[in-house]
């Protein structure tokens, strides 16, 4: 797989110097893209010889190592063990335009909790809500949604929202909680409002669309509307809890799949842990 030229400006003589890659000869200029072989070696541009794998026990990076704040470029990579090196260019920092939809499924908690753990001083997060939509947040949030400071709320029927023309996509939609009519019409290109437009949009731009249905039983239909999207690019991803962390409330149960929306939108979360993840 090929990586991106994350390394610059530290050198690789300094990864060599700290025991976390060590190459073959003096030659360890950087001055290309940085690819992993499929036999673990390592190349950085043409002037690298192959990476050998250091038998020593894993160590943290030092700070003057640590390159994930270099974002200048398109891709970004970060070593983090001996001769282990991530491509961070979807879990790296950075800043997105989130567009959150809210639709008249039973489930309201799984958008309030999301729009909890986005931040909008790191992202640009607007919210767009269905007609029936309001009227399933009263009845299971009595509280109502509560927005964040930061995030701007557009009217269905306003074609003025930004992300309504593919000149000015979001990052990333999520659908969440996705109605079953609401998957059908964005399946089948029915973009009568400013939510069905936007996804519309985000599928046509090649962005992230995310949709989290909350229905059961599933017909035929149903199954072939998650297949069109499927094929045009879209995730379905079902809320569908996990009980492995041992949720406690009803809170955490619902975070359970809220995590897996964040990650698939890249955004750093610590809602659960993660399988066989060690306790700090």
């Amino acid at each position: 797989m090929t990586g991106a030229t994350g390394l610059k400006g530290c050198g690789a003589k300094d990864f060599a110097a700290a025991e976390l890659v060590q190459f073959s000869s003096d030659e360890t200029g950087v001055s290309g893209s940085l690819m992993v072989s499929a036999g673990g070696g390592v190349v950085v541009g043409c002037d690298a010889q192959p990476a050998k794998k250091i038998s020593v026990p894993q160590k943290m990076i030092p700070a003057n190592l640590n390159t994930r704040q270099l974002c200048g470029t398109v891709n970004w990579t970060q070593a983090v063990s001996s001769f282990t090196i991530y491509d961070l260019r979807f879990t790296i920092s950075r800043r997105l335009k989130i567009l959150v939809a809210i639709t008249g499924a039973s489930g309201a908690l799984y958008a309030q909790r999301l729009l909890d753990n986005l931040d909008p001083r790191a992202h640009e997060i607007h919210v767009v809500q269905s007609n029936y939509a309001q009227q399933v947040i009263a009845e299971e949030l009595p509280g109502g949604l509560k927005l964040p400071d930061g995030v701007k709320s557009h009217g269905l029927k306003s074609m003025n929202a930004p992300f309504a023309s593919g000149s000015n996509p979001p990052d990333a939609m999520v659908v969440i909680p996705c109605t079953m009519g609401t998957m059908g019409r964005i399946a089948h290109g029915y973009s009568e409002d400013v939510l069905l437009r936007a996804a519309d949009v985000v599928l046509k731009e090649r962005k992230k669309l995310i949709l989290v249905p909350r229905e059961t039983p599933l017909s035929l239909v149903h199954i072939k509307n998650m297949e069109l999207l499927l094929l045009a690019g879209a995730t379905i991803l079902p809320a569908n809890p996990s009980f492995y962390a041992g949720p406690k409330t009803i809170r955490d149960v619902v975070d359970t799949v809220v995590a897996r929306v964040l990650d698939h939108l890249g955004v750093p979360q610590k809602l659960v842990p993660r399988w066989s993840e060690e306790e700090e």
